[in-house]
């Protein structure tokens, strides 16, 4: 129990981070991040001897992630009455530091999912490609080239100042 403690605790604050960056509401993060680690708890003994405890938790927050993200979709937007002030919707920020924050957000919005964790888990979060393969469950050359298509695409938004909005496409058979 003292070695899982002294493995997860470090971890923590960027769980957190991914978390956040992930569902863009710190409540619902800390939650996912309780839910990540209560699971990583209960199912400490199942893991593989040999595997990295960083990238094992990130999976784990990556899945319950999407499985959140999945189960909001199909249930729709929810915002409560107390969080719905109109003032906080129209004031435009006053800082060009502000400004840029928007935009960089907006453009990483805009990325599709799976481009926008891999920016995040290597850019933000400093795992390797490796890592992050495994976090995301995909090959190394699949993490190279969503990072590289994510990154253009994310620098041509930035420069151009458009955001383009990834169409959702459908699979036709």
């Amino acid at each position: 129990m003292q070695d899982m403690i002294v493995l997860v605790e470090p971890l923590i604050p960027a769980l957190r981070r991914y978390a956040r960056s992930l569902l863009r509401e710190p409540a619902a993060a800390d939650d996912l991040v309780q839910d990540c680690l209560e699971r990583a708890i209960t199912r400490w003994g199942q893991r593989r001897s040999d595997c990295d405890v960083r990238s094992w938790l990130f999976a784990i927050l990556h899945n319950l992630a999407i499985n959140q993200m999945r189960q909001a979709a199909r249930r729709g937007v929810h915002v409560a009455i107390e969080d719905s002030d109109e003032t906080a919707f129209s004031r435009a920020p006053t800082q060009e530091d502000g400004i840029r924050h928007r935009d960089i957000h907006d453009a990483l919005e805009a990325l599709p999912e799976e481009q926008r964790s891999v920016i995040l888990l290597v850019s933000v979060e400093g795992l390797s490609y490796a890592d992050t393969a495994k976090v995301l469950g995909v090959p190394i050359g699949t993490v190279m080239s969503r990072l590289s298509r994510g990154r253009e695409r994310l620098q041509r938004s930035l420069d151009t100042g458009v955001v383009v909005k990834t169409p959702n496409l459908r699979r036709v058979k």
